[in-house]
Formats: structure tokens, sequence, C-alpha cells
């Protein structure tokens, strides 16, 4: 039986001076995993290329934001003119593709030339095979979640072509939060810090009633939400 410090989703103490609305938001667990994943697993460097599935997202856009703090040239994915529109005007992505209008891979091969160094995958599937067919040699693939999978009854599937991580020589993993709660605080000081700054903006959708709770877990299935969806009874 896992007990609360082990378990793949920590407990964490909510600061005094924290609002629940922070500590679910902006400061919560999928800023948190999106700060670990982009700087942990994704290891990205200033200058490289990095990709975000699932962009407009609660996860995504904060994973985005990380990488771009740090110097990287960022493209996110997310469905729909608005959400694109969105991570390049409100988020300072420097470019969105719409995988719900666009071809995924023959937009990023037009756009990362010389391939795709990081990505961090929220949604799996056909995105991550996309992100796949063009990678750079050495590339790093933080695996968050599998979106695309959800709903099914089948496990989700990995790339087509595995010895392509054999060639181009592919990091790819998995992880959670708990892996990093340790560092919690610090990355909750940095976190602040980007937000003081204007550096970090986030959206939460804040959804008012016990009986809004149905179709607030379904809406985080189908994109029908806008920003971290919270349910306040």
């Amino acid at each position: 039986m896992l007990t609360p410090d082990t378990a793949p989703v920590p407990v964490l103490r909510v600061p005094d001076a924290m609002t629940l609305e922070d500590a679910l938001g902006i400061f919560g667990l999928n800023s948190l995993t999106a700060y670990f994943g982009m700087l942990r697993v994704g290891n990205p460097t200033p200058g490289e290329t990095v990709v975000v599935s699932g962009a407009a997202g609660s996860t995504g856009s904060v994973a985005a934001q990380v990488a771009r703090n740090i110097g990287c040239r960022v493209i996110g994915i997310a469905g729909g003119a608005a959400k694109c529109a969105r991570l390049v005007q409100e988020l300072g992505l420097d470019a969105a593709i719409d995988y719900k209008s666009e071809n995924v891979s023959a937009r990023l091969k037009a756009l990362c030339p010389d391939g795709v160094d990081v990505f961090y995958d929220n949604v799996g599937g056909d995105i991550l095979q996309a992100v796949m067919d063009n990678v750079a040699l050495h590339a790093r693939i933080a695996v968050c979640g599998q979106v695309a999978a959800y709903d099914s009854d089948q496990p989700a599937p990995g790339p087509r072509d595995m010895m392509k991580l054999v060639y181009w020589r592919v990091r790819m993993q998995g992880f959670v939060m708990a892996d990093h709660a340790h560092d919690a605080p610090s990355a909750l000081d940095q976190l602040r810090t980007w937000r003081d700054e204007g550096r970090l903006v986030y959206r939460t959708d804040l959804r008012e009633g016990f009986g809004q709770l149905p179709k607030a877990f379904l809406d985080l299935f189908t994109g029908g939400n806008d920003g971290a969806l919270l349910v306040r009874s």
C-alpha cells in the first residue's frame, strides 16, 4: 500500500499565504510537473528548439513558458485557432501548430529544419509520431501524459520505428512529479518569481457548483476547458 509520502501524486503542504485557487492552479501539481519535467527530464539548453503538445493546457502552458524563460525557441501544439493565437500572443511562444487543421509533421518540418531538440509530450499518439518524424540527433522526450489514449480501451502506442531512437540517439523518459517533490519549495520560489516578473501567464477555468463536476471532468478530455479546470462548491 502506498503512503502519502511515496505516492506518485505527492501530498504537499499549502503555504499559509497561498490561496487554495493558487495552490491548485498556478502553483499546483500541474505547474510543478511542468517545471520538473521540462528542466530535469527534457533538460533543454538556451537556443535549443523545444516542442510542447497540449501547450494550451494547465501543464503544457507552464512547460512551454519554462523553456521560453531559459532562452529556448518554443513551439506549442494545441487544438483550435484561438488556443494557438493565445500561445503566441499571450504566452510569447515562437510559433504554434493547430493539430485540428494542420499537418503537424509537415509544419514541424517547416518550423524545425534542424529538428526538435526537446519534446514535452502530454498527448502521445499521432502527435508523438509527428515529432519523432522530426527529431534532432540526441533529442530528449519527456513523457508526461498520453491524452490521446485516455478514452481508449487500447494501450497507448509508442513510436512506429523504435530503431530511430537508436540511430538518432534519442532519450525518451517518463516521469512523475513525486520524483522531484523534495525540491518543490525551490521550484515554487522560481515560479513565483516568474509570475511576479510577468514571465509566467496562467489561466484558471473556475466553475461554480458541485453539479459542474461531471461536465468539468469530461471537458478535460475534449479540450473544453480554458486553463486549469477547478470546480468550487
